[in-house]
Parts: structure tokens; C-alpha cells; sequence
């Protein structure tokens, strides 16, 4: 073989080379895409959403279809929070939500509940979730919708009160008061978005 020919098969040899590379790159990307869009139809199925948007808010506050079952649970924790130390009785309350919503002691999502118990998650996870959170109740059936807000709040409420040992007002703070308000606040935003595309309970008139 002469230099010529085999500078020739050196040449084909790297060309090849970097084709197959190519071509295994692309096989991984489109394997990779046909994951995520799994996974992000799964993550709609589970959170009961089909919009995009809230999908990518979603998916960008880290939720998956593993975890997205917190959903709920993130305002909770927020209340918990609220003066600076999660007590015995607010951590009870919070599982005992998590278990009510099919949380299994020992999942993904139970183990990521106790870390946001243990350390206190990001002011923009609690927001941006709060906003997630109404915008999925406004596109769900009007008695659907507020019985999940009454659920929510009852439980925010009773967080609340957790510490001071008797459920009402009088035992709450005044950080978890402005809480409560700033929740129901938003939880009515999604009430009144529906009742603007007439997504309502009928008049009371």
C-alpha cells in the first residue's frame, strides 16, 4: 500500500469515525426527548394540567411526576415556616396531609417533604408553587375547585394554630396571619379567573 492509499484509508477511518459519533449522538438526543416528553405527560396526568405553561413552571421548580403530589403540601410548609422553626405538631399535621394524599412513608416525594421539613425551601419555590396551584384550581369544575380550596386552607389553618395548641385565630401570629391572607388571596384569584370564562357556582341572587 502506498503512502497515498493509506493516508486515504486514514482519512475514511476518521470520517466514519466521526459519523457514527454523530449518529450516536443524535440516537441519545432523540432518547432523551422521548424521556422528558414521557415524563412530562406524566407529570400532567399527575398534577391534573394540561397547560404548558404551568407544565414548564412545574418542571422548572423541580417538580416530577414523583414529586408533583407535593403540590398541595408546598403552602403548608410555607405556613410551617412562617416563624422560622418547623414544631412536632405542624410536622405531624403536614404528614398526615402527605398520607391523605397517597404519599407513601418512603417514596420520592415523602423523602423530598422531609428535606423541605428539615432545611426551608427557597421564597420562589413557595410563590411560584402558590401560583401553580391557582392556576390549576381555576380550570377544574366549580365545586371541585372549592373544596380543594377549602381543604388547603383548613389544613393552613390548622398548621397555624398548631403551635398555640387551640384552633382559631387568636392563637396565630401575625407572620402566619399575613400567610393565611396572602393563600386565600390567591386561592380567590384562581376562583375568580374561572368565574371571568363563566366557570362558576350560579348566582347567589
Amino acid at each position: 500500500m502506498t503512502e497515498k492509499d493509506a493516508l486515504r484509508d486514514r482519512g475514511r477511518a476518521l470520517e466514519d469515525d466521526y459519523f457514527r459519533k454523530r449518529d450516536k449522538e443524535l440516537i441519545e438526543k432523540i432518547r432523551r426527548r422521548a424521556e422528558e416528553s414521557a415524563e412530562r405527560r406524566r407529570l400532567g396526568e399527575q398534577a391534573g394540567v394540561a397547560d404548558e405553561e404551568t407544565l414548564n413552571d412545574l418542571q422548572m421548580l423541580g417538580f416530577s411526576s414523583d414529586t408533583v403530589k407535593l403540590l398541595h403540601l408546598v403552602p403548608l410548609v410555607q405556613m410551617a415556616w412562617a416563624e422560622g422553626g418547623v414544631s412536632a405538631g405542624e410536622r405531624d399535621l403536614i404528614v398526615q396531609a402527605a398520607r391523605s394524599r397517597g404519599i407513601e412513608p418512603g417514596s420520592t416525594a415523602d423523602r423530598q417533604l422531609a428535606a423541605w421539613l428539615a432545611e426551608r425551601p427557597s421564597g420562589e419555590l413557595f410563590e411560584r408553587t402558590l401560583l401553580a396551584i391557582a392556576a390549576i384550581l381555576h380550570v377544574l369544575p366549580a365545586a371541585e375547585r372549592e373544596a380543594s380550596q377549602r381543604e388547603l386552607l383548613s389544613y393552613a389553618m390548622a398548621i397555624a394554630s398548631a403551635s398555640g395548641g387551640i384552633l382559631g385565630f387568636r392563637t396565630v401570629s401575625e407572620e402566619e396571619r399575613q400567610l393565611l391572607a396572602r393563600i386565600s388571596q390567591e386561592l380567590e384569584r384562581a376562583h375568580g379567573s374561572a368565574a371571568t370564562r363563566g366557570d362558576v357556582l350560579p348566582s347567589k341572587g
